[in-house]
């Protein structure tokens, strides 16, 4: 069975032809394009080291299949920086020494992309450091960097060009 597939990731139509309906996103972006940024922790849904955001939402890929969102738009961590400029969340990550291993780091900065987002389509303007741990909290850390994570989300939901 050959099944097409459409995504625009990061910016970039890409079309691919899956030979099992079960591929999960997770494993079409990181086997099948090449896009290792994205990582495979529990595969169960529980840690956030594969979020992406899916037209916009935050999603765990590892749950996602594939051919659930043919036609998405998928956005990945190799999709946010700009050339030499990194996202001022990658930027922040960096400032607040925000990782340790740097495992579960992709998915923390998406995630932190996608509610830096929905706070600002909420029309939140004061950033609240209770907001930004519960918004985080589907994103685990093995080495506990959750303070320098919190701060560096709240620093980048500050700038103007965060989302």
């Amino acid at each position: 069975m050959s099944i097409p597939l459409q995504l625009t990731v990061n910016g970039e139509r890409r079309d691919l032809v899956l030979e099992d309906p079960r591929v999960t996103l997770l494993d079409a972006l990181r086997e099948r394009l090449q896009l290792t940024g994205t990582k495979k922790g529990c595969d169960r849904g529980q840690c956030g080291a594969c979020t992406v955001l899916v037209d916009g939402a935050r999603v765990n890929a590892c749950l996602a299949l594939a051919v659930s969102h043919d036609g998405a738009r998928i956005e990945t961590v190799e999709g946010l920086a700009r050339g030499e400029a990194l996202h001022p969340v990658q930027a922040a990550f960096i400032a607040h020494d925000a990782f340790q291993c740097g495992f579960c780091t992709p998915g923390q900065i998406m995630s932190a992309v996608g509610l830096i987002r929905e706070m600002r389509a909420a029309g939140e303007t004061a950033v609240d450091v209770e907001r930004v741990r519960e918004g985080m909290s589907g994103n685990l850390c093995r080495c506990g960097a959750y303070a320098g994570i919190t701060e560096a989300v709240v620093a980048a939901a500050q700038t103007e060009d965060a989302a």
